[in-house]
């Protein structure tokens, strides 16, 4: 993996947006803004940024999408990343060291590209990520317990991206110590019946309607 420092431009103590090519609605910006501290742009994320006039504290990704003229705007920004065997994604992801991210731009497209993005998730499960788009925001519970407290009746989801154990509290459909594997037992198209406890030892990937994107910031984020 090519080194790149980010010191100086991104501290362990920020939560980063990462605004990926994929088309969303721009009008999700100023909805992060006030949980997030910089944007990086991920390749053509930075024609969004550009757009919304908000500058990226950097540019990163194989810029192979990138317009001319964002790569003139953000000249000095730029971090060009030769890899052919990682997503944009995971150089971003990989690369930059923050208390958490928001993801906008990486999924509610391609399917290949959302499962792209997915398997980056299983592998780097200690970055605390929300995925934001149109329809979901969507976040892995962490290893031990999370807590959250969407309104009742809310759609929730849980979907396990490795075989795990896992125990819900407080859905309209429980679980205890269930064995879950992404072609096994899994909990889609579940309810919220009250505040909702999770346990579980691995990558299980909780999905709440983009409308409660604070609450999984919540649940997501160290205070």
């Amino acid at each position: 993996m090519n080194k790149v420092s980010t010191q100086g431009i991104v501290s362990a103590e920020d939560i980063v947006c990462l605004v990926g090519g994929a088309p969303f609605d721009e009008a999700m910006l100023p909805r992060v803004s006030g949980f997030v501290s910089k944007y990086i742009a991920v390749d053509a994320g930075a024609d969004a940024l550009r757009r919304a006039g908000l500058t990226p504290a950097m540019v990163i990704g194989d810029l192979d999408s990138l317009s001319a003229d964002a790569r003139a705007t953000f000249a000095d920004r730029l971090c060009h990343i030769q890899e052919t065997d990682t997503t944009d994604f995971e150089k971003a992801l990989s690369r930059v060291d923050a208390a958490g991210f928001v993801a906008l731009g990486f999924t509610g497209g391609r399917l290949d590209h959302t499962l792209a993005v997915l398997n980056v998730l299983a592998r780097f499960q200690t970055k605390p990520v929300i995925l934001l788009d149109a329809s979901d925001a969507s976040f892995l519970a962490r290893r031990g317990v999370t807590r959250l407290a969407p309104p009742a009746g809310s759609r929730i989801a849980f979907m396990p991206l490795a075989e795990l154990r896992c125990s819900v509290a407080g859905a309209h459909w429980p679980f205890s110590d269930q064995l879950m594997h992404p072609t096994g037992f899994i909990s889609s198209s579940n309810a919220v019946a009250g505040s909702v406890v999770i346990r579980t030892d691995g990558p299980l990937l909780v999905s709440l309607p983009a409308a409660q994107f604070e609450t999984a910031a919540k649940a997501v984020f160290p205070e």
